[in-house]
């Protein structure tokens, strides 16, 4: 006979797991449709949970689109913990562009959700009280790859975390945010092999501006009298 100890985890386990659903379902109904035609009853319907559990469990309709956006920062985040980054500085930066370009192009409901909160004007994001913590693992493992490659020699020593990342999600960002009216005016097809390929360029590009300031020192260091 079950406990009402085991009764409680059990009842904890099925929340969670219903919770679990409704947000995946959230985030695939919210980046499809954007905020304004999204519908609980089709959250609904992709997660097999009730419309009223789905209530009780997140409110209304923005409360949901919020708890939603917030997932999708967390399972960025959450994924980029299981990246080796205790490397040699430059092959750290490299994976993390490598990661970032990727996560981009198969969770394609990621850039949906940022293009929708942006075109809200970032009311939803405001309203998560952790969002700037969410972020906190990457930053400080990404200052301990920029202050480990200026202690090497490798890079220099004036970049900040945040600026960098800014730098490394716009060129992953932008080539996919962008694919449709880039490759119409381009009459270029941003496939899988393109896009593998630029990720190696952005790698490039971010590697050769840490490198810039120490590069720039040994040239006037090594300048003829």
């Amino acid at each position: 006979m079950p406990t009402k100890t085991s009764s409680r985890k059990g009842r904890v386990r099925d929340a969670e797991k219903s919770k679990r659903a409704i947000l995946e379902a959230a985030l695939a109904e919210f980046s499809d449709r954007g905020h304004g035609a999204a519908r609980i009853d089709s959250i609904a319907k992709r997660s097999g949970v009730s419309k009223p559990m789905i209530y009780s469990y997140f409110g209304d309709k923005d409360a949901l689109y919020t708890a939603a956006l917030r997932e999708a920062y967390v399972q960025i985040r959450a994924r980029e913990q299981h990246l080796d980054l205790n490397g040699p500085p430059e092959r750290d930066i490299r994976s993390l562009v490598e990661f970032t370009l990727e996560h981009f192009r198969t969770n394609p409901w990621f850039i949906s959700m940022l293009n929708t909160e942006n075109l809200r004007g970032g009311s939803a994001i405001r309203a998560i009280e952790d969002a700037a913590d969410i972020q906190t693992p990457l930053i400080n493992q990404l200052r301990k790859i920029l202050k480990n490659g200026a202690e090497q020699g490798v890079f220099r020593a004036d970049v900040d975390a945040v600026d960098i990342y800014i730098t490394i999600a716009s060129l992953c960002y932008f080539p996919i945010s962008n694919s449709h009216t880039l490759q119409v005016v381009f009459d270029r097809e941003l496939n899988d092999e393109w896009l593998r390929n630029h990720a190696q360029v952005a790698a490039d590009m971010v590697i050769g501006y840490l490198r810039l300031g120490n590069q720039a020192a040994e040239t006037t260091n090594t300048k003829p009298e």
